[in-house]
Formats: structure tokens, sequence, C-alpha cells
């Protein structure tokens, strides 16, 4: 059995996983990021208000970008903020 992911594992992972999704056609793109909700929905364990406030906000900016991709919509600008929103998410879980 593998040990649950750390709250900065999880935030790394979704970083480095939108970077690459950016990249990508919006099928794929869109495949990545439903990938990515388990990881950002839950919590590892019980985290303070800030850490939550953050985590929240990634996963509400990735949600904007899934949305868009899957309604064929420009994501231009939504790519760096759900970058930026799980970039702040991982500093403060580092």
């Amino acid at each position: 059995m593998t040990e649950a992911l750390t709250e900065s594992e999880k935030a790394q992972q979704i970083v480095a996983a939108l970077r690459s999704a950016e990249a990508s056609p919006p099928d794929a793109a869109l495949q990545t990021l439903n990938g990515l909700m388990g990881l950002v929905r839950s919590p590892s364990a019980e985290q303070p208000l800030e850490v939550e406030e953050a985590r929240s906000a990634a996963f509400m900016s990735i949600c904007e970008v899934g949305k868009a991709l899957h309604r064929g919509q420009p994501t231009d600008a939504l790519w760096p903020a759900a970058v930026s929103a799980s970039q702040r998410w991982l500093a403060l879980v580092k």
C-alpha cells in the first residue's frame, strides 16, 4: 500500500501537471485536468485556513480552465491564473 501524499507533494504534482497540460492539445489538457481533481479536491489533513483558501483557489482556477477547454473557449488568460494559484498553495505548504 502506498502512503498518502502530503499537501506539498499534491501541490507539486499539480503545478507540474498544469505546466505540462498548458502545452498540450485541448483534449489532452482536459484529460490531465480531470485527473488532478482528486488531488486538489481534498486536503491530506486539517490545514491552516490560509492553506485551505489557497487550495480552494487552485481548485477553482483549474475548474475554470477545464470549463473553458470543454466549451472550446480561449484559455490563454486562464492558464497563468491556475498555475499562479497552485504555486501560491505550494509556497504555503512547503
